[in-house]
């Protein structure tokens, strides 16, 4: 009978296997160093990107630590044994016709081939040289040429690390990755290795094995955003760069920009010169600072950054061109800057000092045979289609998203509230310190790669903890101090499943966030009782707690091509009448408090397999493959009623 989760640490059985594959968190120490600056090319810097066709291997070993013991980062992953050919970026788990594989909890392996330019080595060049990850899931440990280099966990999020010294030249590098996908107590989402033994008539084979989790969608792994070396030059370089963009506004409605800067520089950080522009977007110099690292910025009749919705002229980006150098070195970079300002009141909330509604969706990385990955092609489908229905926002629901979504948001005037992978903290014994020091790192990673976007509006902590329990108030009193010590500019907030008078959490928030599911889950069917709960609900939260509401998940799953009259539940009548009926309730509070609506979801998604999902969640307003159901005509003609029939057009 294999050991529970509580045996002491000898190796038999799947001990040695829990070891290896649940407590990673005891295997490493994590070195590596918070990602920083996004991945450009300039006059200084070179990219060069390693996605492609790679070489995989899953280690199905009972331990599954064989690629350990056998050091198979030492030699081609082809040396050690059968490979298949994976496309990075992408997740592996849709990619073949092996369920074992779709499934898989453990250690898998990747490698490719690559040649450095010449023009980078560093005898004829001044180049600093990064290998960097822009995400694998869930715990990612990398070797170059069979030196270890660096080690991550968290799977949303950017890392990196120099390998000038690594890399060889007039002949090929191999770069090999390690990724392990389990969920444990103290992973960031949480899960539990549940271990089957025989019970009544139930027969398991020795060892059997399931990976559960409390959240609702698949657990997609692998390496599932760009990998790419860059360069920088190695005397003096760019490390950070933080902005705070707004503005003053006179009595006579001048608006000048006030743009605070501050540059951190690597290498030779002493005697350094600067050069720092500001430029419209036409390119023309608006604003200028010399020989100084930190400073402040101003700028006359400043185009400011709108909502699509609010604006003739929205998503407006300066660039800010920051330039470094020292003695015959310098290095440049470039940064869109948005000049806007948030606030909020007791029962409304504030762009520019206007008033915003938000109007939108929950979301999903979710797509078919990519998984958890994405592309230019789903990349601008979903946009356009977030466009034609007329929401003006989302949240990255349950993790940090791309760089490539969270550019076009700013690019497009798509306002975002950006949302940790702190999804499926239910239990008691979540809440611990090696959990909390994990969240409270990656809510810094998070906010130190999205600090300066102009559409990240708001930061959320967690969705739907168990913040009903006393161990979450200690918890997320920590999680939540630190997050508005490394940003005071933007509210913060969590989505809470709970009631007013059992959630522990919501009075140290700013913006109340609610996911209720009235005549879902409850109610089943009965969408004429909506309005009276709804309104009943969100009156009482903010009645407790005197804070602006947002409800930020409400809807019912459908099956497209489902029809029934009178509706029925799963049919696309029944959804538009869930909406209908939410809708009529959210058009009586928002003259009140309510300052947001945000349907759960924007597509259908895939989940792990319960016989309460048909191939995956059928919440979404469109399918997994974008085709519109009955709900988002429905929707695009509140969405645009909203913003025609609104003063400001912020809804």
């Amino acid at each position: 009978m294999p050991p529970s989760m509580n045996d002491s640490p000898v190796c038999r059985g799947g001990w040695c296997w829990r070891v290896s594959v649940l407590c990673i968190c005891t295997l490493f120490n994590l070195t590596s160093i918070s990602a920083l600056l996004r991945v450009q090319d300039s006059e200084t810097r070179e990219t060069k990107c390693l996605d492609g066709l790679w070489n995989f291997r899953a280690d199905f070993s009972p331990s599954r630590k064989l690629g350990f013991d056998e050091e198979w980062f030492k030699n081609s992953l082809s040396q050690t044994g059968p490979v298949l050919t994976m496309p990075v970026p992408s997740s592996f788990n849709d990619l073949t016709q092996n369920k074992t594989l779709r499934d898989y909890v453990g250690w898998v392996w990747y490698d490719r081939d690559f040649f450095a330019p010449n023009s980078w080595y560093e005898p004829r060049s001044n180049n600093r040289i990064v290998l960097r990850f822009e995400s694998v899931h869930y715990y990612a440990k990398v070797w170059l040429n069979g030196n270890f280099v660096v080690e991550h966990e968290g799977g949303h999020l950017p890392f990196e690390e120099e390998v000038t010294d690594l890399l060889v030249y007039d002949r090929s590098n191999r770069v090999t990755v390690a990724v392990n996908n389990t969920l444990d107590t103290f992973t960031l989402p949480p899960g539990q290795i549940v271990y089957k033994t025989d019970y009544k008539k139930f027969t398991y084979p020795p060892g059997y094995f399931v990976q559960e989790y409390e959240f609702d969608f698949f657990n997609y792994a692998g390496i599932n955003r760009p990998v790419n070396l860059y360069t920088t030059p190695s005397r003096v370089y760019i490390q950070n760069i933080t902005i705070n963009a707004t503005f003053t506004q006179t009595s006579d409605q001048v608006v000048t920009g006030i743009l605070e800067f501050s540059v951190s520089v690597g290498g030779n950080s002493q005697d350094v010169g600067s050069d720092i522009k500001l430029y419209d977007r036409e390119n023309y110099p608006v604003a200028q600072a010399w020989d100084t690292l930190s400073n402040v910025l101003r700028v006359p009749n400043v185009f400011l950054w709108w909502p699509y919705t609010m604006s003739d002229t929205p998503g407006y980006l300066y660039t800010l061109q920051v330039e470094v150098a020292i003695w015959n070195s310098k290095d440049i970079y470039r940064i869109p800057v948005g000049f806007r300002h948030v606030n909020w009141s007791h029962n409304q909330f504030f762009i520019n000092n206007k008033p915003f509604y938000f109007a939108g969706f929950g979301r999903h990385e979710d797509y078919e045979l990519r998984g958890r990955s994405t592309d230019h092609v789903h990349l601008v489908k979903d946009f356009n289609l977030i466009q034609w229905i007329g929401a003006n926002s989302f949240r990255t629901s349950h993790y940090p998203y791309s760089e490539d979504i969270m550019d076009m948001c700013d690019k497009l005037g798509i306002v975002v509230i950006d949302e940790s992978p702190a999804v499926g903290v239910k239990l008691k014994e979540n809440f611990n310190n090696i959990t909390l020091q994990k969240h409270m790192r990656m809510m810094s990673e998070l906010i130190d790669r999205d600090k300066n976007r102009p559409s990240v509006v708001m930061w959320s902590v967690a969705n739907e903890p168990a913040s009903h329990l006393d161990e979450s108030l200690q918890y997320f009193n920590a999680v939540i101090t630190h997050t508005k010590q490394l940003d005071s500019s933007r509210p913060v907030t969590f989505a809470s499943n709970k009631r007013p008078d059992n959630d522990k959490v919501v009075p140290l928030v700013d913006i109340i966030s609610v996911n209720s599911y009235f005549s879902w889950y409850e109610d089943t069917g009965e969408y004429e009782l909506i309005y009276d709960q709804v309104v009943s609900f969100l009156t009482s939260w903010y009645t407790t707690f005197n804070k602006p509401v947002i409800q930020m998940e409400y809807g019912a799953d459908t099956i497209a091509g489902y029809h029934m009259d009178p509706p029925w539940i799963f049919t696309e009548e029944y959804q538009v009448e869930v909406l209908r009926h939410h809708h009529i309730a959210f058009d009586d509070l928002k003259r009140r408090f309510l300052v947001g609506e945000l349907v759960w979801n924007f597509a259908d998604f895939m989940t792990k397999q319960t016989v309460n999902r048909v191939v995956g969640n059928k919440k979404g307003i469109f399918t997994r493959q974008r085709q519109p159901k009955a709900a988002a005509h429905f929707l695009r003609e509140r969405y645009l009623n909203l913003a025609n029939n609104s003063e400001t057009n912020g809804y």
